[in-house]
């Protein structure tokens, strides 16, 4: 699997092992094998992972494998992982939040994952409305200079929030965006600033959750209630982007692109978003080691201009999703944001 530096010393997998599927509302989680894939996936050389104190069960499932494969990575069997969490602070804490409170989440998320200090914490905030998003970001900030963290991020937050932050001295390596053939709303103005600053892109929502797939080439449009959490976030998007009948042309194009290269449409999907400017790496929620074949097979091909091309036609067709990036999903009573999760950091 291929690699890049994010900071002078510090490589990541261009595909990095989401957790999100591993939080509840996705199917029964079977522990022995979620950690026996893991370890098939680092063997592989995926070695980052994605998590975050909000997805249940999540760091304390990643602390578990560092330690039953603790010989392993001490004998080099297994290569370093990287760990990336988040700080999610709940929706009913964010008008009071104080430093004592994030140094309390910061912490357990260190006990929970069995480290001395988080590689990566990706900084989120549900509301603007209460403005101590900028005082946290700070607080963060002192928690890395203490030790606690190595690097931070941001996601989910909009190109002026992050701008604010920077000038109040907060420094981010990285920008957990969504970002795929469906949504293009980070290229608006937010791709400048993290060119500026050197922030990289860690993608999710890269293949819709799975809608884009061959699974759901030239099939009907599927009825609610979904399998799981995923579906029902991204087949709105699906709306957004013009709407099922419109999904199945851009489907059909990155079908025609596939055949060229023997791959799946999953496969040209990510290696779309791979070819972006600025994006480091994608997220894959993917649910098992079945799913390996299908990745390491993005180190085979490279898409060419005339690919790029007629992926751009369907593009620019479509309707949307418009707007400042997480704007739709930011409204508590919209569509988009009433399907959240807001105070998943509740004792």
């Amino acid at each position: 699997m291929e690699r890049i530096e994010l900071q002078p010393g510090y490589t990541i997998s261009r595909v990095i092992k989401g957790g999100w599927h591993l939080a509840g509302g996705h199917g029964d989680i079977a522990e022995e094998r979620a950690l026996e894939d893991m370890r098939h996936f680092v063997k592989a050389g995926i070695t980052t992972f994605d998590c975050a104190d909000i997805y249940t069960g999540v760091e304390e499932l990643i602390g578990k494998f560092r330690k039953k494969y603790r010989d392993e990575f001490r004998a080099g069997e297994l290569p370093p992982i990287q760990v990336h969490t988040k700080y999610v602070p709940d929706y009913s804490a964010l008008a009071t939040l104080t430093k004592e409170q994030t140094t309390s989440i910061i912490d357990r998320s260190l006990q929970r994952l069995g480290v001395d200090r988080l590689d990566l914490v990706q900084f989120a905030w549900w509301d603007y409305q209460f403005p101590k998003y900028l005082e946290t970001a700070v607080h963060l900030s002192e928690l890395q200079k203490s030790g606690k963290i190595r690097f931070l991020g941001i996601t989910n937050f909009d190109t002026k929030r992050i701008q604010e932050m920077l000038d109040a001295g907060v420094d981010f390596i990285s920008n957990q965006v969504q970002y795929s053939v469906l949504d293009h709303r980070v290229e608006s103005n937010m791709t400048a600033l993290a060119q500026k600053h050197k922030i990289s892109y860690l993608c999710y929502g890269t293949v819709a959750g799975g809608f884009l797939s061959d699974r759901y080439l030239d099939t009907p449009d599927p009825l609610p209630p979904f399998e799981n959490r995923s579906l029902t976030k991204y087949r709105l998007m699906i709306d957004e982007f013009g709407g099922y009948e419109f999904f199945q042309r851009a489907l059909q194009t990155l079908r025609e692109i596939a055949n060229q290269y023997e791959v799946g449409i999953t496969e040209v999907a990510c290696k779309y978003i791979l070819q972006k400017p600025m994006v480091g790496s994608i997220i894959v929620g993917a649910r098992n080691r079945n799913h390996l074949d299908s990745l390491q097979k993005l180190t085979g091909f490279i898409l060419d201009e005339d690919d790029l091309n007629k992926i751009a036609a369907i593009v620019e067709q479509s309707k949307g999703p418009n707007g400042p990036f997480y704007e739709l999903e930011r409204d508590k009573s919209g569509k988009h944001g009433a399907i959240m999760k807001y105070n998943l950091n509740e004792d």
